[in-house]
């Protein structure tokens, strides 16, 4: 296995388990331990693993049509995209592979928007600290992340950075060059940081006032994962202009989707974007069962129940280990636990007691389980948590 692994370029360091089975919210080693899955692939496996509905869906597919491109209509994009435009702000919808390509979506949109309506000089997209919207240069440029931009040669133009929270800095940093401004509702991999209702309403404010567009990142706190079918529907008059979106939205398999207002979705004309493989028939097989499952009410009355069953049960740990924990942080069922210490040796401990957790920023162990997950599941996961904070060797 190990030199297996040489050939795998080499920008990631996992951890020896070799997963070979999932069911519901556990994940099953190669020589049969069980694993707590508190990260269903960084928010993505929505639904846990191997969802009857979704397996069924998929293999229906593969065997009746694969691929065809977008040369031609695709049925299932077809309802799928009906599905997200009657549930969501959206009036179009451009289906991509990844988060980072619905980022791609969204920047260009914005810009072309203003281009078409004669403001060519409006291009300039402002975005938070502790962002991230993806790998591509475009996205890592927009993200602003030092270790993610060294070594890609000199920054690219047309991106401001401003602080997250400041909200007089980002009323100083627009002006009739800008295009959009691009923000998530809930940070990930900047700390789990949830923005407040208030500022939400406060962003759609102040692009109404301005002009600019309000560009929503909701690859990983969409989909149910707070409570709400989309982060951003928590306030009520905050809606955006343009969305991306992925992750959980393919409970598991790769896909997104730009999502934007017919205003913006009239600019983008045939040859204004495309992708070979985005919205291909595998895909939206497995989004149109996902979609059903996640928009139901009553499921995402469900995800809001456990989601305070895990926060009672955070505020517990921090109660009982106030010397390591700082507090707690995130929204639903993307939260986080600040620790006074960098997160990796406890990650690193509770995998040893097979509980799967993840890291954000500089001092966040991160959670982000699948959302079918139980009040057993969460109790379980706390007493794990518990127990790696009572070794004396973390956080010391």
């Amino acid at each position: 296995m190990i030199e297996a692994r040489q050939n795998i370029l080499p920008v990631y360091n996992p951890p020896g388990e070799l997963f070979v089975r999932g069911e519901g919210a556990r994940l099953f080693t190669e020589s049969g331990d069980t694993y707590l899955d508190f990260i269903a692939g960084i928010a993505v496996n929505g639904l846990g693993h191997a969802h009857p509905e979704m397996v069924r869906a998929l293999q229906e597919q593969a065997g009746k049509l694969w691929h065809t491109s977008n040369m031609f209509r695709i049925a299932d994009g077809e309802t799928l995209a009906a599905k997200i435009c009657t549930g969501s702000f959206a009036d179009r919808v451009f289906f991509t592979n990844s988060g980072t390509e619905s980022i791609e979506c969204a920047l260009k949109a914005a810009r072309k928007y203003h281009w078409a309506n004669g403001d060519e000089d409006r291009y300039e997209i402002i975005t938070f600290s502790g962002a991230f919207h993806g790998r591509s240069l475009a996205a890592i440029n927009a993200g602003g992340n030092p270790a993610y931009l060294e070594g890609f040669g000199p920054p690219m133009p047309g991106f401001t950075h401003i602080e997250f929270g400041d909200h007089d800095a980002l009323r100083a940093a627009v002006s009739n060059k800008t295009a959009a401004i691009l923000i998530e509702p809930v940070q990930g991999e900047g700390g789990v940081r949830a923005l407040p209702e208030a500022c939400l309403s406060g962003l759609r404010a102040l692009c109404d006032e301005t002009g600019a567009l309000l560009i929503y990142d909701e690859v990983q706190c969409g989909m149910g994962r707070t409570g709400k079918l989309f982060a951003h529907e928590w306030a009520a008059d905050a809606a955006p202009d343009i969305m991306a979106v992925a992750k959980g939205i393919g409970g598991g398999f790769p896909f997104g989707a730009c999502l934007m207002t017919e205003a913006v979705g009239r600019v983008m004309q045939p040859g204004s974007h495309g992708s070979t493989y985005g919205g291909n028939p595998l895909a939206m097989a497995v989004g149109n069962v996902v979609w059903d499952i996640v928009s139901d009410e009553a499921f995402l009355e469900n995800v809001r129940g456990v989601s305070s069953v895990l926060a009672q049960g955070l505020k517990s740990l921090a109660d009982s280990h106030p010397d390591k924990v700082e507090g707690l942080t995130g929204k639903g069922l993307l939260t986080g636990i600040r620790l006074r210490f960098a997160p990796k040796p406890l990650q690193n401990a509770c995998r040893e007691r097979r509980l799967l957790v993840g890291a954000a920023g500089q001092n966040v162990l991160r959670l982000a389980p699948p959302l079918i997950i139980t009040d057993a599941d969460v109790r379980e996961a706390v007493a794990v948590m518990d127990d790696a904070l009572k070794d004396d060797a973390i956080g010391s």
